[in-house]
């Protein structure tokens, strides 16, 4: 019995049809992670690292900004302390209550600090610009002290500073039911700087 061979003959693609669609190459595998798979894996991950990352910023700004420096709010804040006195400036035959620079003063041994502003300094200066600007920023205080009786709130957390100064809140309370505050009065005459601890900038220009 003879068999017939059968020859197939190969098909030959000279087309590009015949090479079906093209596709685009694909570095990832069929079930790659969707875009909006990936967001909400980044907010879970966003949620759960949340405590994480304000930590880390409080920590930033605490390394920047000393809060004891920061004006405290109500809650926060220590009975106010009512001061009536009449102050002269601290040097040779001083009275009970002096200045001594625009921004700290003394109530018998006790120095304070007003918390939130830089003045210039004049114990001693850096530059005679910087003596000029101390002495009036320092007649400035006294002026606002011996206006009339104010009251000194200190903050709960930390009421003195590293020098062992008192850090208060000096303000004085208004006939409309207003506070006048020192710290905002130095700074607007434009004899003291906001301060919040950290970096100062000079008086010397």
């Amino acid at each position: 019995m003879t068999m017939g061979i059968i020859r197939f003959r190969r098909r030959r693609w000279t087309k590009a049809r015949a090479y079906g669609p093209l596709r685009p190459p694909r570095f990832w595998p069929e079930d790659r992670v969707t875009f909006r798979g990936l967001a909400r894996d980044t907010w879970r991950w966003l949620r759960i690292l949340r405590p994480f990352i304000l930590f880390g910023i409080l920590c930033v700004l605490w390394v920047g900004m000393d809060p004891a420096l920061v004006e405290p709010p109500g809650f926060l804040s220590t009975d106010p302390e009512k001061v009536s006195q009449t102050f002269t400036r601290c040097g040779p035959g001083r009275g009970h209550a002096c200045v001594i620079d625009g921004d700290t003063f003394k109530i018998g041994e006790r120095k304070v600090r007003i918390i939130g502003i830089d003045a210039p300094e004049t114990h001693p200066p850096r530059c005679a610009e910087e003596a000029r600007l101390g002495e009036q920023a320092t007649a400035k205080l006294q002026q606002l002290l011996n206006e009339r009786p104010f009251e000194m709130v200190a903050p709960v957390y930390r009421d003195t500073d590293m020098y062992g100064r008192e850090l208060r809140v000096i303000r004085r309370l208004q006939p409309d039911g207003s506070y006048q505050n020192m710290a905002e009065e130095m700074r607007q005459s434009g004899l003291a700087r906001r301060y919040l601890g950290g970096f100062r900038t000079g008086w010397c220009g």
